[in-house]
């Protein structure tokens, strides 16, 4: 799984309908000529899993639309006065946004790629029973999250959970948005029972039962269960195979990659052979240009004002401060692009056109400049402050526990406790919500923005996305709409093919 390829199985299911008098050309893949054995079932998670960095195959189109999509929303990202990204960052975004469209396209692909494997797997003979079960629970854990990010992302979506069997069946209307999170469990559910709890060799960065079990105590946390979130998440601490690495930077430079921290990444190896292009530009795009970066974004204010309370017993910066961003600091360097040596801020201070940016991904890791990084979807300080956070929104007689889990989590990089005792379950979730994870998951793919949804939909001390982002002041946050902006649109081609398609509320 280090290297995704994409298959196409475009047609595979209207094969059949081929005018029989015509011979079968043995080069072309049929219905009837894949689906043979347990090499095919693989091949076919391996393009299932490809949807994860796009439905094109390609790394421009993850970073520039699909990353910008979920994540230059948020107030942790200032992006720059590029064309990159700014309807979606300034709020001002139609229906006819290539970003957004690219983020849809790329989950229903893998989604469909994973109602192909959960039909097609059982029917094959040559697989034993227990690996065809591995199979499918493997592609209902790919299907919950495209669903959990389709449903995040655009609220009303369209449930498909078996493949179009005639042509009427691509026309489908939108399914109540409780339905989607009932089949979410279902599937991480019934995943959680049959995928293995490990893997080895060419294997590792697949999902396991693990991944399935921190995933389904996400979901319950986002619809605020949080009961079961507690137990779900609280297994995974407690029994799982994880912990946090001793060095906060070993997360992005490539040297904990699927390591013990690693719950979940987006496997990119840097391998160019063969025609292939297994590199991403995330260097490139966070790096100054006076280190030879393009610095298409930037942390933005509030997110390094968070940053700089972020302290160490003897009131130092903490390690994820140093490891997340490059600030006018005498501790602070980064690494230039192009030749691979690590710059102290002073240096290069009087060539910035902008005082911060951020470093993480930004590792050397082969000499063709762009990196094979992997791109975390969770890791377990992540799941440790769900944790944290479930605990506390289920009774505030447990805040001194979460506390508690929080600290481990600021312990990794250096930073003080927060003393036991000393907030109460209001102080401690905004805590949660504005620090520890903003401070902790900076630009992650899918993170911030993803949570200011759900606090935004939930019931326990909702916050207005409009609210935030004027208190955090992000540009133009007086354009937000609250309810409008908190999803997006229904991409206007999905809307020109589909007239079954209703149109979110604002576009």
């Amino acid at each position: 799984m280090k290297r995704y390829v994409i298959i196409l199985f475009t047609a595979l299911t209207f094969m059949g309908c081929q005018d029989f008098l015509e011979p079968e050309n043995v080069q072309e893949l049929t219905e009837s000529s894949f689906w043979q054995n347990e090499a095919d079932a693989r091949k076919a998670l391996v393009a299932a899993y490809a949807s994860l960095q796009s439905h094109t195959g390609s790394k421009w189109t993850f970073f520039e639309q699909m990353y910008i999509s979920v994540t230059w929303k948020a107030d942790d990202i200032l992006n720059a006065p590029t064309d990159y990204g700014k309807s979606i960052a300034d709020f001002t975004n139609g229906t006819d946004d290539g970003a957004i469209a690219s983020f849809w396209k790329a989950n229903y692909t893998g989604l469909s790629y994973a109602n192909q494997i959960i039909e097609k797997v059982p029917g094959i003979e040559a697989i034993s029973d227990e690996n065809k079960d591995a199979f499918v629970a493997e592609a209902k854990f790919l299907r919950a999250l495209y669903n959990f990010n389709l449903l995040v992302a655009f609220e009303n979506i369209p449930l498909i959970t078996e493949t179009p069997k005639s042509p009427e069946d691509f026309y489908v209307s939108q399914a109540e948005p409780s339905a989607v999170w009932a089949q979410i469990e279902q599937d991480l559910l019934e995943a959680k029972a049959d995928l293995p709890a490990t893997r080895e060799g060419e294997d590792v960065g697949r999902a396991t039962s693990w991944t399935a079990a921190a995933y389904l105590g996400k979901v319950y946390l986002f619809q605020e269960k949080f009961g079961s979130a507690v137990t779900e998440l609280t297994d995974v601490v407690d029994n799982g195979p994880y912990d946090l690495l001793p060095n906060y930077a070993d997360n992005f430079n490539g040297a904990g990659e699927n390591g013990v921290e690693s719950v979940f990444e987006i496997q990119w190896s840097g391998n160019r052979a063969n025609g292939n292009d297994e590199r991403h530009p995330f260097n490139f795009e966070v790096t100054p240009g006076a280190l030879g970066g393009w610095e298409l974004y930037y942390p933005s204010d509030w997110l390094l004002s968070e940053m700089m309370t972020d302290q160490t017993p003897t009131a130092e910066y903490s390690d994820r401060v140093y490891s997340s961003v490059f600030f006018d600091d005498p501790n602070s360097e980064m690494l230039d692009v192009y030749s691979g040596v690590s710059v102290p801020y002073a240096d290069v201070k009087d060539d910035l056109s902008h005082p911060k940016f951020f470093k993480k991904y930004t590792g050397e890791f082969d000499k063709d400049y762009y990196n094979g990084i992997n791109i975390h979807l969770m890791r377990f300080a992540d799941v440790l402050l769900m944790q944290a956070e479930a605990l506390n929104e289920e009774s505030a007689a447990n805040t001194d526990a979460a506390i508690a889990i929080v600290n481990r989590v600021r312990n990794r990089s250096n930073a003080a406790d927060i003393p036991l005792g000393s907030m109460n379950q209001s102080e401690l979730r905004q805590q949660i919500r504005h620090h520890e994870r903003p401070v902790e998951l900076a630009m992650e793919y899918t993170i911030r923005w993803f949570d200011l949804y759900r606090w935004a939909k939930g019931s326990t001390a909702p916050e207005k996305i409009s609210d935030i982002m004027e208190a955090h002041d992000k540009p133009f946050a007086e354009n937000y709409v609250d309810g409008k902006h908190d999803i997006f649109p229904i991409p206007l081609e999905e809307m020109n093919k589909n007239e079954n398609l209703v149109q979110n509320d604002g576009f």
